[in-house]
């Protein structure tokens, strides 16, 4: 019924584990390997003998729709060797995919994306199209692929109770890899024959912002804004939330307050945040409450405390700035075990 496809290369350290968490949800494994030199396919015949080689040519979707023409059947769902299978609802997932009306939909699974920084480590939740009918959709893009029908016609998706764990984004997998500058080579090709779109801005910007030259970040991400963008895009909501990240990063905050105009667009507490965020650093200290205060009438947020304790523990730090201590002390108090709330409070009853 189902059949999990990945494309791999010197996944030796992350891949057993990647393919012991899935195998008991999918019905076939196929493994392409791009050039392998560890023991990835020695790992990978433990769970399935559809091992398949691929000449690497720079090419992302090539790779991608090569392990697709594998599959047995027609519903294919795609993973990384760094994703890790947390939640997965088999009989929600058969629903779907045997409902003849579903055939030219895409599922949208849940990624964890496991970032850290310099606060330490922190979850950052996204919906991302990964489970299809091979017969109906294919990959394009020679990086950061998309999927697209094969017909080029608009499609629908829907969420899908699976949730993965992703890890390709701390500081050790990151350096170990090279995988950003990896990235930006790629990305730089592509852009040669295509400077026009938005989308490769846009990811040259989240490749510079990840190795923390926002100025790099800011001048890609730019760029991408200049051009006529649909504001329902997945990547276009990040794209602005990642700018105005980079703007704050690189302490342009009056520039950064420009994203305003992109408020009528969205009612999300991640916008919302990043806005307390900018009038924050302007100090606009009315204003910045009110965003901040905006972020905890939602449940649930892309990033992990943006509806909780996140929002009340800047609102704190403002009452704390403007001298009001009681104020201060009941939005530490709502932030749970916080450790920087945890610290304000503290100090403040000294």
């Amino acid at each position: 019924m189902l059949t999990l496809c990945l494309i791999v290369k010197n996944e030796e350290e992350s891949l057993d584990k990647c393919l012991n968490n899935a195998k008991e949800f999918v019905d076939e494994i196929i493994i392409v390997d791009t050039g392998s030199t560890d023991k990835t396919k020695e790992i990978s015949l433990k769970y399935t003998d559809r091992i398949f080689d691929f000449d690497w040519c720079d090419d992302f979707s090539k790779a991608r729709n090569f392990s697709i023409s594998k599959a047995s059947n027609d519903w294919v769902l795609i993973l990384d060797a760094d994703e890790y299978i947390k939640i997965f609802d088999r009989d929600i997932l058969l629903e779907f995919i045997n409902n003849p009306d579903n055939e030219k939909k895409v599922g949208r699974i849940e990624i964890i994306n496991i970032i850290e920084d310099s606060a330490g480590e922190k979850k950052y939740f996204e919906r991302v199209n990964r489970l299809f009918n091979k017969n109906y959709f294919q990959y394009y893009g020679i990086i950061h692929e998309q999927i697209k029908m094969k017909n080029d016609e608009h499609y629908e998706t829907k969420d899908i109770d699976i949730s993965s764990e992703h890890i390709g984004y701390t500081k050790e997998v990151v350096n170990k890899t090279n995988k950003l500058k990896r990235n930006i080579d790629l990305l730089n090709n592509a852009l040669k024959d295509n400077n026009d779109d938005s989308y490769i801005h846009y990811q040259l910007g989240k490749s510079y912002y990840m190795l923390k030259d926002y100025d790099q970040a800011v001048t890609y991400f730019e760029n991408a804004l200049k051009y006529d963008l649909d504001y329902r895009l997945e990547y276009v909501i990040d794209l602005i939330e990642t700018y105005g990240y980079a703007l704050i990063n690189s302490g342009k905050y009056k520039e950064a307050l420009s994203l305003e105009k992109f408020s009528k667009y969205y009612d999300a507490p991640d916008l919302y945040f990043l806005m307390g965020l900018i009038y924050m650093n302007n100090a606009k200290f009315s204003l910045a409450v009110d965003s901040f205060s905006r972020c905890t009438k939602f449940t649930k947020g892309k990033m992990e405390g943006i509806t909780t304790y996140l929002p009340c523990y800047n609102m704190g730090i403002i009452y704390e700035v403007l001298g009001l201590k009681e104020q201060a002390l009941e939005c530490y108090s709502l932030c749970g075990k916080y450790s920087l709330a945890l610290n304000r409070y503290s100090q403040l009853l000294k």
